[in-house]
Order: C-alpha cells, then structure tokens, then sequence
C-alpha cells in the first residue's frame, strides 16, 4: 500500500487537470516562439504575447498550490490519523473554523477576532459615548433632550446701521423713554461700529429743536456704561469734531452746539475729564478749536452761575409744570415791557409745549385784569391776535384760557372789584380783532342787575 501511494506521488501526473494543462502551456510556448522568431509583433500580437505571461504564471500558482494540499492530506493519511467524517461534529467545526485554511497565516482569526458578521469588536473594547448625528436619517430631535436654540445677529454694516439707527432716535425725540432705546440696542449687533450710535444721534439732534438736543444729552447719559463704554464716547465726539466742516453748511452753530454736548457729557461723566487735554496743541481746524473753547469756558464756570443740565434752556413737557408757569410769566412781563412780538412768538415756540399755551392765555387775560389803564389790555390783544394767526396758539388752546377764566372770575373779582367790567371790555375787543369766536364771547358772564318790587311778590329779589 505505501508503494502504491509513494508511486502517486512521485510518478508523472498525465491525466486529469493537470496533463491539460501542460500541454496548453506548450503550446502557448510554441505559438510564442513562432512569433519570436519571425521579429515581426503587432501591437494587439505584443498584447497577447503580455496577457498569456500572466495567464501561464497563474496556472503555475494554482498548480503549485493544488499539488501541495494534496500532499499534506496524503501525508496526513500515512502518518495514520484516521480520517473525519464530514458529517461529525468535528469537521463542522472545523468548516466553521475562522482560522486560514491555506496554512498561511499564523493561525489567528480574521482581523483579531473583530470582523466578521454580528460581532461587535474584539473582546475588551471600550466604545466611548457618541455624539448623534443630524444628518442620520434615523435621528430623532425630540428624543435629545432640552434644546437649546441661540439667535445669531448678524453685524449691521455702515449703511444698514444708519438706516436702523435714524427710526430709533426720531421716535426717541417723541416718547423720551431711554430705557426702550437701551432695549432696541441690545438686540441689535453693532459690533465695532457702535460708536457711530452717538455720533448720528448727536447730528440729528443738531439740525432739531432744543429739546431734541436735551434729550440726546439725557439718552448719552443713561447709555453711558450701559450700552456705550467711555471709548465709544469719545470716538463719537472725535469723529463729529473732524467732520464739523460739513456740519456747519446745514447747522451754522454747529461748533457752539457740540461744544455744550461736549461739557454736558464730561459733566454727566459719559467721557473722561482728560479728552480735552487730549487736542491741547493739536487741533488745526478753527471750527474744532471753536468747540473744545466752549466746552472748556462751561465746565470752567462755578456751579453756582452755570448749571450744564440747563444747557439747552428749558424745553419740551419733560420740565415740571411750575417751572412752565414761570417761564411764562417772565415772556408776558418781558413783552409789556419791550414790545417785541417777534421776540416773544421766539420764546414761546422755544418752549415747545404746544399743549400747554391754556396756561400763556390764562395768564395773559389775568393779567390784563390786574393791570390799570389800557395800555397793558391793547398789548395783549395785540400779542394773543399775532399768535392766532400765526397758529402757534389754537383754537381749543384758547377757548380753554379764556373758559378758565370765566370760571376763576368770582375768586378774582374778591381781589380785583372792577375784574367784571373789564372782563366784558378784554373779551368784546378780543371778538372785534377776531382772536376769539362769538360763541366764546357770548359765553362770558355778565354782571346781574338786582332791583326790588312791590310788597305783593313777598320781596323777592329778581334779576
């Protein structure tokens, strides 16, 4: 029996797989040679020549390596180990086995016992946490918890910062509020150019009223350390003080103006004391120059005859109602004695309380009563005639002074006894120059006529 076997393993294999495909090999060879022979290759014969190489060194492989299978199973039969049943157990085992069949390898399973189908990794692995991804199609936004979203502002640029800017400190100058200008600018995202807020509400407050800059100066105060540091101050004033050349072709004052911003806001500590002493020396531009004096000779006076939270004059329904009455007073009384209308319709639209000019006629008309002669009655006509045309005083406004009057003119007739008489003579001229209506005239009351009559009505008085 080992003759036999030793004979199949050393004796010429000429049948089966093997004999084809030698003789294939031949002649492959043969044709080979032909070709080398005759020097004469194509290109697609070259190609050929290259493909049947590989193909002969493939079969060389698979030959080499059939032949050494069978050469460890025939060993493996004549060392005497009885061979498995394919059915059994141990050849199911072995079927399964990850391990390399060809002998090859080290005898370690694939890829460390890590690979295969169902395994999770190789034993001992650590996975660490991952974070879900958005993008997978199984990801579920609820099933992650609180979630918490972030508004992104973008930063307004120069052109867009302006138009955003305007609307806010117009509607500033009518509702005075600055803690809603506080709230709009901090949703807003200014980045580096937040100094510019400032500076373009500082211009706009230049070509308004004066309660318009009374109320920038308040806005700078209460933005100061809040929304607006200190350096953004002083950038915005620095800025305005290079551009006070273009200011001056809409705003003659301008320099006067921003140097009164400049004290007002030194005073109210939105800048340093030292950014004056930052252009001692250093400033060419005259109109610059101009500003920086001003606000210098301010804040050099004694408290005691300048207060700068009066800088801009008295202003707007923001003062306190005595205040108002006052000032009034002091335009009514100046009037008589100057004469001035001009002056005086200044003054008055310089207080900017259209809604308040009741109390001007009040005064006026009571003044009028608690002055001899008629020098004082013909001013006020006058003056009250200037101001119904010009419509700085409206009609409502003025039938509310006068019907304060009518019902005050008890109380003043206690101090003033001929109040009545003149009273009807104010009122009947102040129709004829038609300052008033004739439903307002007709409206004064008049002095009742008592008399007596005959004992048989019980001696009532009539009137």
């Amino acid at each position: 029996m080992a003759t036999e076997i030793e004979a199949w393993s050393t004796g010429p294999q000429n049948d089966g797989v093997f004999s084809l495909e030698q003789k294939q090999d031949e002649e492959d060879s043969e044709d080979l040679n032909e070709l080398e022979v005759n020097g004469n290759w194509t290109p697609q014969e070259k190609a050929l020549h290259e493909a049947r190489l590989k193909a002969k060194a493939k079969r060389r492989l698979r030959k080499t390596s059939s032949r050494d299978s069978t050469r460890d199973s025939l060993s493996d039969s004549v060392s005497g180990e009885p061979s498995t049943d394919p059915h059994s157990p141990k050849a199911k085992a072995a079927v399964n086995d990850r391990k390399s069949r060809t002998g090859k390898g080290r005898g370690l399973p694939k890829k460390g016992g890590a690979g295969g189908k169902g395994v999770w990794g190789a034993a001992g692995m650590v996975y660490e946490l991952e974070e879900p991804d958005t993008d997978d199609p199984n990801y579920d936004e609820a099933a992650q918890g609180d979630t918490v979203y972030a508004t992104v502002v973008p930063e307004l640029d120069e052109r867009e910062l302006e138009k955003t800017i305007n609307p806010i400190v117009q509607e500033y100058f009518e509702h005075g509020d600055t803690k809603e200008v506080e709230m709009l600018l901090k949703e807003l995202n200014l980045g580096h150019h937040k100094f510019e807020f400032s500076s373009l509400a500082v211009s706009l407050s230049l070509e308004g009223k004066a309660s318009h800059r009374e109320l920038t100066s308040r806005l700078l105060s209460d933005l100061s350390g809040k929304v607006l540091s200190e350096t953004d101050m002083s950038r915005a004033f620095d800025k305005m003080l290079k551009e006070l050349p273009d200011l001056i072709l809409d705003t003659p004052d301008a320099p006067q103006m921003l140097g009164q911003f400049i004290a007002r806001a030194i005073a109210d500590h939105a800048i340093p004391m030292s950014f004056l002493d930052c252009y001692k020396g250093k400033v060419d531009c005259d109109h610059a120059r101009a500003a920086l004096d001003r606000a210098a000779v301010l804040l050099s006076m004694k408290r005691e005859i300048m207060r700068l939270d009066n800088v801009w004059g008295v202003g707007g329904g923001q003062r306190p109602v005595k205040h108002l009455i006052k000032e009034m007073n002091l335009l009514l009384k100046e009037y008589l004695v100057s004469g001035e209308l001009s002056e005086a319709e200044h003054c008055l639209r310089d207080l900017e309380v259209p809604h308040f000019h009741h109390e001007l006629v009040y005064e006026a008309v009571v003044m009028v009563l608690e002055s001899t002669g008629d020098t004082a009655l013909q001013m006020m006509v006058k003056l009250l005639k200037v101001f119904w045309q010009t419509g700085l005083i409206t009609l409502d406004q003025m039938n509310r002074g006068f019907q304060r009057v009518y019902d005050e003119l008890p109380e003043i007739s206690l101090d003033v006894p001929h109040a009545q008489s003149i009273m009807e003579t104010f009122v009947d001229l102040c129709h004829q120059e038609q300052v008033i209506t004739k439903q307002l005239r007709d409206s004064c009351p008049t002095r009742g006529r008592k008399r007596f009559v005959s004992e048989g009505d019980g001696g009532l008085v009539k009137s």
